[in-house]
C-alpha cells in the first residue's frame, strides 16, 4: 500500500482513489456508495485502486450525506437458539456482501427489552429492521413498530396492522405429518409443549395438531396441551408434571430447541429414554440432537435457506419493492 502519496503519510482520501483509478471524483463516490448505475468495469477499477491505497471509507460522513447508515437492525427473541443464530449468520453474510452491516439484539423473551431494542434501532437510524418478536400483540412492541420509518421484515411473525414483509415457516405441514404418524403408530395421548398463542408458530402448530386428531377421529386432551414459553426450564418442569399424571402421554411434541432440551433433560432425570419409553418429536432440529438422542423424531427447518431468503427480502424492501410474504417449508424427519 502506498497511502503516503497523498502527502505526509496521511490516510488516503477519496480524491487519492480517483487519481489512482484515473476517473472522476464523482465516479468513485458512486462506486463506493453502492450506486446501482455503475458499470462492472468501473466498479473493479475503483475498488482495485481503493484496495491498493488502503482506502477506508468514512461511513459516518457518507451517512450524513446520504441519510443512510448501511446498517440493518435484527431483533431476535433469543440469540441462544441455534436455529435463529444460524439464520442471522447467513442473513448477515449475504447483507455484508451487499455492503451492509448488522446490529443484532436479543430480548431473551422479555417484552420490555424487545421494545427497548426496537427503539434503539430507530435511534441508530438503521436502514431496515428484521424482527422475530416475543409477542405479536404486546402494546409496547406495536407502538415501536408503528414508529418505524424504514422497511420492516418480520421473521415467522404476523402483525396485520403493520405494513411489513414477512418470511414465514410452513409449520402446519411438518407438524401435521408428525402427528399423523404418531396417531397411526397408536399414540392416543400426545402432548404438545410450546410458546404462547400470541405468536404465529404456536397457532400453526396447534392448528395442525387439532386437524390431525380430528381426521383420525381421536379427541385432543386439553390437559396435554401446554402453552407458556420456549425456554428449557419451563419445558423441564412441565414434562415432569406430565409424567406424574395418572394417564401420562406416550408421545410429546416439543415446540423449539429450548423446549426440546428441557424435555430431554426431564426424561433423563426420570430414567426414561425417547422412543423406548416415550416418543419425542422436536419441532426444530438441533444437529446435536442426533448424537444426544438419535431416536427422537423432528420437524426440520433449513436455517441457511431461511437466512438467504430473509436477506433477499431486506434488500428488495430497501430497493422500494412492495411488502410481500414468503413461506419456507418444514419437513417431518422420522427416525
Amino acid at each position: 500500500m502506498d497511502g503516503a502519496r497523498n502527502g505526509g503519510g496521511k490516510p488516503p482520501t477519496i480524491r487519492d482513489v480517483a487519481a489512482r483509478a484515473n476517473v472522476a471524483f464523482s465516479s468513485v463516490s458512486r462506486v463506493l456508495s453502492g450506486h446501482p448505475d455503475v458499470s462492472e468495469k468501473m466498479r473493479v477499477r475503483v475498488t482495485t485502486a481503493a484496495t491498493e491505497l488502503g482506502y477506508k471509507p468514512d461511513f459516518l460522513a457518507q451517512s450524513l450525506r446520504s441519510g443512510h447508515t448501511r446498517t440493518i437492525g435484527f431483533a431476535l427473541r433469543d440469540i441462544s437458539n441455534p436455529l435463529f443464530a444460524n439464520v442471522a449468520r447467513r442473513c448477515e453474510r449475504d447483507l455484508r456482501r451487499a455492503g451492509y452491516s448488522m446490529i443484532i439484539t436479543s430480548s431473551d423473551g422479555d417484552i420490555a427489552a424487545e421494545a427497548e431494542n426496537l427503539e434503539l434501532f430507530r435511534e441508530r437510524h438503521v436502514d431496515a429492521v428484521i424482527a422475530s418478536l416475543v409477542s405479536e400483540t404486546a402494546p409496547t412492541t406495536l407502538q415501536q413498530l408503528e414508529q418505524l420509518t424504514v422497511p420492516l421484515i418480520l421473521l415467522d411473525r404476523e402483525v396485520p396492522s403493520i405494513k411489513a414483509s414477512a418470511l414465514l415457516s410452513d409449520h402446519y405441514a411438518g407438524v401435521r405429518a408428525a402427528v399423523d404418524a404418531l396417531l397411526a403408530a397408536g399414540h392416543v395421548r400426545i402432548a404438545l409443549i410450546t410458546g404462547e398463542l400470541d405468536v404465529r408458530s404456536t397457532r400453526e402448530r396447534v392448528r395442525a395438531f387439532d386437524d390431525a386428531h380430528a381426521a383420525a377421529g381421536i379427541p385432543t386432551a386439553p390437559d396435554l396441551m401446554i402453552f407458556g414459553t420456549f425456554d428449557s426450564d419451563f419445558a423441564e418442569v412441565e414434562v415432569h408434571r406430565l409424567l406424574a399424571l395418572p394417564d401420562p402421554p406416550s408421545a410429546i411434541l416439543t415446540g423449539g430447541v429450548g423446549v426440546t432440551s428441557g424435555a430431554l433433560l426431564a426424561l433423563h432425570h426420570s430414567g426414561l429414554s425417547p422412543e423406548t419409553d416415550i416418543a419425542v418429536v422436536a419441532l426444530d432440529e438441533w444437529p446435536q440432537f442426533a448424537a444426544l438422542a438419535p431416536s427422537i423424531w423432528s420437524v426440520h427447518r433449513d436455517s441457511d435457506e431461511m437466512g438467504a431468503a430473509l436477506a433477499h427480502l431486506v434488500l428488495d424492501a430497501m430497493g422500494g419493492a412492495e411488502p410481500r410474504m414468503e413461506i419456507t417449508p418444514t419437513e417431518f424427519h422420522p427416525r
